[in-house]
């Protein structure tokens, strides 16, 4: 499968312990969020089309008594740290897998916005199940860590594997799409968006409308695979973004001051509420970063390029 990190081959294999293992993971932008009407398990199902980008969480586990979690980072103070955090819950679904205790401390630097729609704690769970795999020498199959994956959240199979891909059904179910290059620019606002909360705000707010099913045009595939800028521009969607802008309506201000500084396009990152903006080329990123910054209509900003690997042990 094209994309998936090349990360695996440097676990540790067979029973050999490791000091401390760290896995780099990416954020991710929705190039095309289309969401179908609720399902009777109340999930959605999507068509959801995942670009990887440069702003990355780094992970390290370390052996420990108990399972223990820390962080640092901007956003630091957000992050639950008890085992309500999705890196937790890896290290524990892991460990039940390998009838073993989940003894291990997670240590989370974090860079990719809290709640903010970009898949920050998925990134953080994915990158939590490598570093315990090879900390403690399981091998596990890429197979059953997708797998497990899956069982963490909708999101957390494609930080695992990265690049450019189309997730389905309630995103987990994910093919690989070729994507050239792009740059883009965050601004991320001041505190976060809750996904169920967005998602029940767009279902609120389509009640009584015939909602289509959720699919993902040719052009914008075509746009991905050239590595066009302008083409893609025009075929950014996100479905979600009216209900985020009902939850956050100053976010249209961060919208409109990113296309008035020469951003290509702009849309909520999923459930938002940081912005993404498509740019032509990195020195527009560095003048659409800084309009940004300046506009006060957004907290910081980012900018970063992408497809990116997922979910990486670094040496």
């Amino acid at each position: 499968m094209t994309g998936v990190a090349g990360g695996t081959d440097r676990r540790t294999r067979g029973p050999a312990a490791r000091a401390a293992v760290t896995v780099r993971v990416p954020a991710k932008v929705n190039v095309r969020l289309a969401v179908g009407a609720a399902r009777p398990d109340g999930f959605h199902d999507l068509a959801n089309v995942f670009l990887a980008v440069s702003l990355f969480d780094e992970v390290t586990a370390t052996p420990a008594d108990a399972l223990t979690v820390t962080c640092e980072g901007p956003d630091a103070a957000e992050v639950p740290l008890d085992r309500t955090n999705l890196a937790a819950r890896a290290a524990e679904v892991l460990a039940a897998r390998a009838g073993r205790e989940p003894a291990v401390h997670l240590h989370i630097a974090k860079r990719i916005p809290v709640a903010g729609g970009m898949a920050g704690g998925s990134a953080d769970g994915a990158a939590a199940l490598l570093a315990c795999d090879a900390l403690w020498g399981l091998d596990t199959p890429r197979a059953e860590l997708l797998d497990l994956c899956a069982g963490l959240g909708s999101d957390v199979p494609f930080s695992l594997v990265g690049a450019a891909a189309l997730g389905t059904g309630r995103g987990e179910l994910l093919t690989p799409v070729d994507a050239g290059t792009f740059h883009w620019v965050f601004a991320v606002a001041d505190g976060g968006l809750s996904t169920p909360a967005v998602f029940r705000e767009f279902d609120r707010l389509t009640a009584g409308t015939d909602v289509p099913e959720p699919a993902c045009g040719p052009a914008l595939l075509a746009a991905l695979a050239a590595g066009d800028p302008d083409a893609l521009a025009a075929t950014l969607a996100n479905d979600l973004q009216p209900a985020a802008l009902a939850l956050r309506p100053r976010l249209a201000d961060t919208l409109a001051a990113g296309t008035a500084a020469g951003a290509l396009a702009g849309i909520v990152s999923g459930s938002g509420p940081t912005t993404a903006f498509l740019v032509r080329d990195a020195a527009a990123a560095a003048e659409v970063a800084a309009a940004l910054a300046a506009s006060g209509t957004c907290r910081a900003t980012h900018v970063a390029s992408g497809p990116v690997p997922g979910a990486t042990v670094l040496p």
